[in-house]
């Protein structure tokens, strides 16, 4: 039985498995809290959220290109910061995005099937991870399908609401409260909303984890990395866009699913059972790409022996991490019985912000012809993440520098027995 995963993933297949999870963490769930956190100024936010995640991804892009094997940041702080920066990235993102799968578990089943969330949630994560058990071909394969019924979904709602007429709501919204703020205050706000935006963006991380299944990674990661931004970015503008127009900036706010209830508004209502249906979908793009971040990431630990051995194994024919996928989907199954999404979207970005501030800190340490980057964009992508993770609820910052304190001490717990980074590297 081999250690190593199979390189079977190209362009396309990394572009959309990126898409996959950015569509479907962000565009249902995320402008919602980012527009309550941000007021008029959401605009401000999506777009400081967009900067700080280009930043990070043209770093985390390079970085994947110089060490294509999975686990992302968690290698990257290991070998170019010392064990523990890289041990604190890779907790992070698994406990992290764990609670973001979970999330996004929840999401499918309140869409899919709201009277059973909870069992829906729960199986979803079941199906997916047998699915991505065997093989991340078809994994891939299920991504391409997923996004594009989002993307389509989409598009129609888009077009239908600026051409087509839009009912006003009943009961006219009230602007968030931080528009009557003074500067600092609104200041605050648009960091704190971008860090509810960032969460939607976050989903190219997927992509550098799984470096060691991709096709020519040196040249496949960096152009999956920024195509898949790119669309994204274009695709979030155009939506929030289209559901101010139709809720204005309290709408937005107000609401738990704003695509929904901008669809609701227009062509009398016809497409909100199609936009429910994709927002179920979408959820399951993410989830499905989270569940596979997570998995490679716990296997790289588990290759270092900060998380047990049995964790690293490798399927002899689907060549994939079941155990630590089968693991991970338990987890997450359980996890959506006690799961928030708001909640969620705001500790999974403290813990993300945090895993990006490694990868620029590692990307400042590349030489300038591996970096192939000016300083600049990793420094403005580290401050960028402090900033705005400092300015997320105090709940969300409370929770996350917990988790990194427990995080602490179990590196504390297996540092004596895990493989030097140099070992680890040739492995």
């Amino acid at each position: 039985m081999t250690n190593s995963l199979a390189r079977s993933l190209g362009l396309t297949d990394a572009v959309v498995v990126g898409l996959g999870a950015m569509v479907g963490a962000g565009v249902f769930v995320a402008f919602a809290p980012a527009a309550d956190r941000a007021g008029s100024l959401v605009w401000a936010a999506l777009a400081v959220a967009a900067v700080v995640a280009a930043c990070n991804a043209l770093s985390s892009a390079r970085l994947a290109a110089r060490f294509p094997s999975a686990g992302g940041t968690y290698v990257y702080g290991r070998e170019l910061l010392g064990p523990l920066p890289g041990f604190l990235a890779g907790w992070g993102f698994v406990v992290g995005k764990t609670a973001s799968a979970a999330a996004m578990a929840l999401t499918a089943g309140l869409y899919i099937w709201p009277a059973h969330a909870n069992v829906v949630a729960a199986a979803s994560v079941l199906v997916l991870t047998v699915l991505n058990v065997l093989g991340v071909q078809r994994s891939a394969a299920a991504a391409k399908v997923l996004v594009a019924i989002v993307l389509v979904v989409l598009a129609v709602v888009v077009v239908t609401a600026w051409v087509g007429p839009v009912e006003a709501p009943e009961t006219p919204f009230a602007a968030p409260s931080v528009d009557g703020e003074g500067w600092p205050a609104r200041l605050l706000g648009v960091l704190g909303g971008a860090g509810f935006c960032f969460f939607a963006f976050a989903g190219y991380a997927r992509i550098a984890t799984m470096g060691e299944e991709v096709r020519e990674p040196e040249r496949t990661i960096p152009k999956a990395v920024v195509v898949a931004l790119t669309i994204v970015i274009a695709v979030y503008a155009a939506v929030l866009a289209t559901t101010i127009h139709v809720l204005g900036v309290g709408g937005v706010a107000a609401g738990e699913a704003p695509v929904l209830e901008a669809a609701e508004q227009i062509a009398g209502g016809a497409l909100s059972p199609v936009v429910r249906v994709a927002a179920g979908v979408a959820a399951l793009g993410a989830l499905l790409a989270g569940i596979l971040g997570v998995s490679r990431t716990t296997l790289a630990m588990a290759r270092d022996r900060h998380l047990p051995g049995v964790l690293a194994t490798v399927h002899a024919t689907a060549r994939t991490p079941y155990v630590a996928e089968i693991v991970v989907g338990v987890i997450v199954a359980g996890v959506v019985l006690v799961a928030d999404v708001r909640q969620a979207i705001g500790f999974s970005s403290f813990a993300v912000l945090i895993y990006y501030l490694v990868a620029n800190s590692a990307a400042l340490r590349l030489g300038r012809e591996e970096r192939r980057l000016p300083a600049w964009v990793p420094v403005l992508g580290a401050v960028g993440c402090v900033a705005v993770a400092g300015s997320l609820p105090w709940q969300s910052v409370v929770g996350g520098l917990v988790v990194f304190a427990i995080g602490g001490l179990v590196y504390a717990a297996t540092r004596r027995r895990a493989v030097p980074p140099g070992v680890a590297s040739e492995a």
